[in-house]
């Protein structure tokens, strides 16, 4: 909702995640590094952008994207039409993918150092499809209720058999891109279609169903892509490949200075608007020319849309001036010291709090503790998806730094993946797969990317093309395990949701009272002789609270009512005025009588209503009466006509 006080929360919000993020640079410039950076000033400017950016940018996917997603998936499904649906799918992922900048980054980082072998825009269109093809097959499953994990556990056997063909120079870059294809727009808006299409479908749980189209479009580019460097790598002649420049101080330093200018914002906005215009048309198109339908609340979601813009374009530009120039430098100041572990704990570090700060998470996190009804809590599985980006781009780092083959390890790590998701509860199993697309966004790719061809630069022995990619696999990967941890441990401890735990509540309750009104085993002595009997027989005692002038009244309503015997208390009571000054009203004299009788449950209907009436206890009359069931009755007399 558009208001000041959704903002307020969400910059608060933000300013908590950014602050990881901050303890790990200063920790490591000041306690590592020993050494204050030039441009702190511009660092702390450009983190406050970051916040500020992120807060706005939820605030936009809150009022434009996932309202207006959610709503066309609920009108294809309703539509019925199978075939404009999985075109929706496919235009969406193409559209939104051919235009990711993570991926032109790295597109063309791939081909300035494959000697021209790999094309920059070839590769984003086989990515772009390879994501548009994921999301048909993730519609697909959602409409015929596939369960997910057989999808992607032969998606995994594809990969590892792609790779077994695949050249050296193609694997590592072709894991990356599994990665870098969910972009901070994608993401919610893919996950508002799976949703939007999972909840309207009769049969289908949101939950279960609803997840898994971020995990498609992760997966297929890795297959995609080896498929791609196949044909590239067999049907390209072999030429000089040139050696990717070693990241020097001065390289370093002059990558920190961030050109901070008008013209400057004017692109960054413009390239912005540039990755949300094919989305905005894609939606805009099948609305009004196949749906033929107005989109409601459109100034929202425009102004949503706008939002999206100008928080993503702050986001962006906080990142350069705060981040991504610190980032840069240390980088190449960490491969000067003598010492692995420096490396390998500033890759951890760096990896949480990247994570915890990345938008794209956010947002599906608050979607999947929405539609899970508080059974997932958000923040924390947050915390889980940053632990498992933090493990991965560790192991990541060691495996540039000691060598060793990619594939080894991410195929160690799809086996782990693999068991879990026959252990892990079933409505863990989709989120889970969907992190691993999630992590690897705007705030993650760049730096990571850095880190791994900084690395691989600077020790001696290692190839960038080969070994430099990689890091952002292992960042997609390693969430898949942590997250079904995750749903192992809130399974174990027995974490329920609120509608779970408001049932558990109301169960509880029944079960309470079917105890207490199950016929208790009562021994009841007969009038008029010297019997007594053990009936499994249920009690209630009422209570008939008047003035002790009411008394003989209250005794005859009762009587004619059924009740059989009468205990009479004295009361002395006071009502709301006096509470306010009741310390000299303490020791009154009495005025009340309390009448208790104890009954057949199936009688105190009979007596309280008579007691009303003939009182007018809810009208001009005064007193009070009320029941409550008892068990284990001994030496209550009754008439044998009673019994």
């Amino acid at each position: 909702m558009l208001n000041l006080k959704t903002f307020l929360q969400l910059l608060k919000e933000s300013f908590r995640d950014l602050l990881p993020i901050v303890l790990v640079i200063m920790f490591f410039q000041l306690a590592i590094i020993q050494s204050i950076p030039d441009n702190w000033l511009s660092t702390a400017i450009g983190l406050t952008i970051v916040g500020v950016g992120l807060a706005v940018f939820l605030l936009g996917l809150e009022v434009g994207i996932f309202p207006v997603g959610e709503g066309l998936a609920s009108d294809f499904a309703h539509k019925g039409s199978t075939v404009w649906i999985l075109l929706f799918g496919f235009m969406i992922g193409f559209g939104t993918t051919v235009a990711e900048p993570a991926l032109i980054v790295i597109a063309q980082k791939a081909a300035s150092i494959s000697a021209g072998r790999i094309d920059a825009t070839t590769l984003r269109m086989v990515v772009a499809f390879s994501v548009g093809f994921a999301i048909v097959l993730g519609v697909w499953r959602i409409i015929k209720g596939h369960p997910i994990h057989y999808y992607i556990i032969s998606g995994y056997v594809l990969v590892v058999a792609a790779t077994a063909f695949a050249p050296r120079e193609i694997v590592g870059l072709a894991y990356d891109l599994g990665g870098v294809t969910t972009s901070t727009v994608t993401v919610p808006l893919v996950a508002a279609l799976g949703i939007g299409l999972a909840s309207t479908i009769k049969g289908r749980n949101p939950v279960l169903d609803g997840f898994g189209l971020i995990a498609f479009a992760s997966l297929t580019p890795m297959i995609f892509v080896q498929i791609y460097g196949i044909i590239v790598y067999n049907f390209i002649d072999i030429g000089h490949i040139p050696q990717f420049a070693p990241i020097t101080e001065e390289v370093a330093t002059a990558a920190a200075e961030y050109n901070f200018s008008l013209i400057e914002i004017l692109k960054g906005l413009v390239g912005v608007v540039m990755d949300v215009a094919p989305i905005l048309a894609i939606i805009l198109f099948f609305q009004y020319i196949i749906l033929k339908k107005p989109i409601e609340n459109l100034k929202q979601v425009l102004i949503g849309f706008g939002l999206v813009i100008l928080g993503l374009d702050a986001f962006i530009v906080g990142l350069e001036m705060g981040l991504f120039s610190v980032g840069e430098m240390m980088a190449y100041e960490l491969t000067q010291y003598d010492n692995n572990i420096i490396i390998y704990s500033f890759g951890f570090f760096i990896g949480f709090s990247t994570t915890m700060a990345e938008p794209s998470l956010t947002a599906i996190a608050r979607k999947a503790k929405e539609i899970s009804d508080g059974k997932i809590n958000d923040f924390v599985l947050r915390l889980f998806v940053a632990l498992g980006v933090a493990i991965g781009i560790s192991l990541g780092a060691y495996r540039i730094v000691v060598g060793g083959e990619i594939v080894y390890y991410i195929m160690a790590g799809y086996l782990f993946v693999i068991v879990l998701t026959f252990l892990a509860p079933k409505y863990i199993i989709p989120i889970a797969y969907d992190s691993g697309g999630v992590t690897t966004s705007t705030v993650t790719v760049p730096l990571v990317a850095a880190i791994g061809l900084g690395l691989a630069t600077n020790i001696p022995g290692r190839d960038p093309l080969i070994d430099g990619f990689g890091l952002i696999a292992f960042a997609s990967l390693f969430p898949m395990i942590t997250v079904m941890l995750y749903g192992l441990i809130t399974e174990r401890i027995g974490v329920k949701g609120e509608h779970e735990k408001e049932q558990l509540h109301m169960d509880e309750l029944r079960h309470a009272i079917e105890d207490v009104h199950n016929m208790q085993l009562a021994t009841i002595n007969v009038e008029g002789t010297d019997k007594s009997h053990s009936y499994e027989m249920s009690f209630s005692a009422v209570h008939v609270i008047v003035p002790k002038e009411k008394l003989e009244d209250a005794l005859l309503a009762a009587r004619e009512a059924g009740a059989r015997g009468v205990t009479i208390m004295d009361a002395h009571g006071m009502g709301l005025a006096e509470m306010e000054n009741f310390y000299n009203r303490l020791h009154a004299d009495v005025t009340d009588a309390n009448l208790m009788f104890i009954t057949k449950t199936k009688n105190v209907d009979r007596i309280i209503k008579e007691v009303l009436t003939k009182l007018d206890i809810t009208g001009e009359g005064q007193g009070l009466t009320f029941a409550y069931p008892v068990s284990h009755i001994k030496g209550l007399r009754l008439k044998i006509d009673d019994l």
